[in-house]
């Protein structure tokens, strides 16, 4: 079994995170010719081609595709133990941020994923809004966050869209005839804009029953019985039920959550993961390199 030559591969995700041998060559601080040079010897050592010529320019193969793939997590493994062993503790700090309503959900999964492609990462998580997560990415203060705000600003995923309910307590009687009484959070919260623009759309009344600027306070409102409130079906629990069009009640439309990172940040796991859900997900924003 042949062993990969870590420069080599360095170099190859430098052109496929480039697009060019020249811009990867200012990369790497080597000259163009001596980037060909190295890209010649891992095509031999692959026993395949890893480009193919277009026009002027050179674009990866499918084999070459694959490659950056795998060559990424090498990479990122080698740099990781290079580090570990010589500073004696943690690789890096990722700094992650998520709304309250997907804490339980899709934030686990992440977590698993990230703790996979790097076991020594030391994880700092921050459970959130989702306005404010974005704030934070801005002040750079997070590295990485979900959020339901869209925003191509930052290096963007989508990751899914989740029905968004009217959701009340089991025994709670909802009179259709009356303004709905609704528990909210404050202004700015997606939820309440969406909940009011769906019925004034509808034409039908509707009350301040309950604020709160958290989803806890929302949802002890609604165990409570104090009124109804919209937000996607993460929120539901064995003491809560769904209102529906045969109550009274307009369809709501669903809610995507989207994964930011932060575009300054350098972390190869981060990229790793970023790339890794690319390859599922609907991508937008700026490049993250």
């Amino acid at each position: 079994m042949r062993n990969l030559d870590i420069d080599l591969l360095r170099t190859f995700v430098a052109i496929a995170q480039h697009e060019t041998f020249a811009a990867a060559a200012a990369r790497v601080g080597r000259t163009q010719s001596a980037v060909t040079q190295q890209m010649q010897r891992l095509e031999e050592e692959m026993g395949c081609a890893l480009f193919e010529k277009r026009g002027r320019h050179k674009t990866m193969t499918p084999d070459g595709v694959r490659l950056v793939a795998y060559a990424h997590k090498i990479l990122a493994l080698n740099d990781q133990a290079v580090q570990v062993i010589q500073t004696g503790g943690p690789i890096e700090k990722i700094r992650i941020g998520s709304p309250h309503d997907v804490a339980d959900s899709i934030l686990p999964n992440l977590l698993r994923r990230l703790s996979k492609l790097s076991p020594e990462l030391q994880m700092e998580i921050n459970v959130g809004r989702s306005p404010f997560l974005m704030d934070a990415l801005r002040d750079k203060t997070l590295d990485l966050a979900i959020s339901t705000r869209y925003d191509d600003a930052f290096p963007g995923i989508k990751l899914r869209t989740s029905p968004m309910v009217w959701i009340c307590a089991e025994d709670f009687i909802f009179n259709p005839a009356a303004p709905v009484p609704l528990v909210m959070a404050d202004e700015l919260s997606l939820f309440r804009q969406l909940s009011i623009e769906c019925l004034d759309a509808h034409h039908i009344p509707w009350r301040t029953s309950y604020l709160s600027p958290t989803l806890t306070g929302i949802k002890a409102a609604i165990s409570a019985g104090l009124g109804v409130t919209a937000r996607t079906t993460e929120l539901l629990d064995a003491n809560m039920r769904v209102l529906t069009e045969a109550d009274g009640l307009p369809r709501l439309p669903e809610v995507a959550f989207y994964l930011y990172v932060q575009p300054t940040c350098t972390s190869a796991v981060l990229r790793d993961l970023f790339d890794s859900t690319d390859r599922v997900a609907t991508r937008f924003g700026p490049p993250f390199m």
